[in-house]
């Protein structure tokens, strides 16, 4: 039985991970870093056109028709790239309207988010870190909706926001819609910006279905997060290896040493077997939705501290020079503290995973 990566995955994962290498450099991403472009809207339009932003959406509806493991091939290339964009929210946007959209809301949404015209963005979110759906308060009267939520991807560029309700159920939002003010922060991860998202008696539409379609979302948020992790987590190694091996103290290069080759063989060993554990857990996604929860739950645990560990051993073994704005660790590093907090802790999940386990 073949575990690996199709041939056709392999070309997506190759084909991305060159696209971002090219017209997202270390260069490109410290001139995001440094200005106040929000979001870079010609490299948003040429990875559209590569089927990005339509991967998940059914070819009737002008996407790719494709399932979450391949985007997480996709979302591991970004990872490695630290590429920048809307890719995550956007992406969950289209997932929920094909999981729980009306047809009506499917044929107007989908083609449109599918060829990158419009934007997606999830507002789930609450003070208090209550990201799960059953710690969700927004409620709807009338068809409106009031309320806030932090942490929104992207919330001056979006389109249309995926708002979470009460009940665990989900509503969209037009940014254009009266009653919607959206606020710009700075976070940590220049290359997802974040801010917030208020609302005011705000027109909204509800999905069909209930909070298992919601759940299912989080679910994917999850995998997405920990493909990307494992992508920098990768990537991070790969830095250090090269970095050590050209980096001369003392008349040697530093990887002659035996602490730093320590260092590095202990990050990639915790780093390499947690590939298969975000493949199977997209896998189980789509094939095997019973285990999916649980198997998303430890893969965003697992991977998104391993993803810190080693972008810090990264910085670490790169001396002086990794800790300077002007050099490439810090995106990263930055990188990995996104992943690990979004959608929640480790430890958030790991208590969910044992409770899912019926521990």
């Amino acid at each position: 039985m073949d575990f690996d990566l199709s041939e056709e995955q392999n070309m997506l994962q190759d084909t991305v991970r060159r696209f971002f290498e090219t017209e997202a450099p270390t260069t490109r991403l410290l001139e995001i870093y440094d200005g106040d472009e929000l979001l870079d809207r010609d490299l948003w339009n040429r990875s559209a056109e590569l089927g990005l932003a339509g991967l998940l959406v059914e070819e009737q509806y002008g996407g790719v028709g494709l399932e979450l493991l391949d985007l997480a091939v996709v979302a591991d290339a970004m990872g490695y790239t630290a590429a920048p964009g809307p890719l995550l929210g956007h992406a969950l946007t289209t997932l929920a309207l094909t999981l729980g959209g009306s047809e009506e809301q499917k044929t107007q949404w989908l083609p449109k988010l599918a060829s990158g015209e419009l934007i997606g963005s999830v507002a789930f979110a609450e003070q208090g870190d209550a990201w799960q759906p059953d710690q969700w308060t927004l409620t709807v009267s009338e068809n409106r909706v009031s309320g806030t939520k932090k942490n929104v991807l992207f919330p001056s560029d979006a389109d249309l926001f995926l708002v979470g309700i009460e009940g665990g159920r989900m509503a969209l939002v037009e940014r254009s819609a009266e009653g919607v003010s959206t606020q710009e922060w700075d976070g940590v991860d220049r290359t997802r910006r974040i801010g917030g998202l208020s609302l005011d008696r705000a027109p909204c539409e509800l999905l069909t279905g209930d909070s298992s379609i919601a759940e299912r979302v989080r679910d994917a948020a999850l995998i997405l997060l920990a493909a990307d992790a494992y992508g920098g987590a990768h990537k991070s190694v790969e830095l250090t290896v090269d970095y050590t091996s050209q980096r001369v103290q003392f008349g040697r290069t530093l990887s002659h040493f035996q602490g730093v080759k320590h260092q590095i063989a202990d990050a990639a060993a915790e780093v390499e077997p947690a590939r298969a554990l975000v493949w199977y857990a997209a896998y189980a996604f789509d094939h095997r939705p019973e285990e999916a929860p649980r198997l998303a739950a430890i893969a965003k645990a697992h991977l998104t501290e391993r993803y810190v560990d080693a972008s810090r051993t990264m910085v670490m073994l790169h001396g002086g020079i990794g800790y300077t704005w002007e050099f490439h660790c810090q995106f990263w590093l930055k990188r990995a503290m996104f992943d690990r907090s979004y959608f929640g802790s480790p430890s958030v999940h790991r208590e969910r995973a044992a409770v899912l386990a019926g521990w």
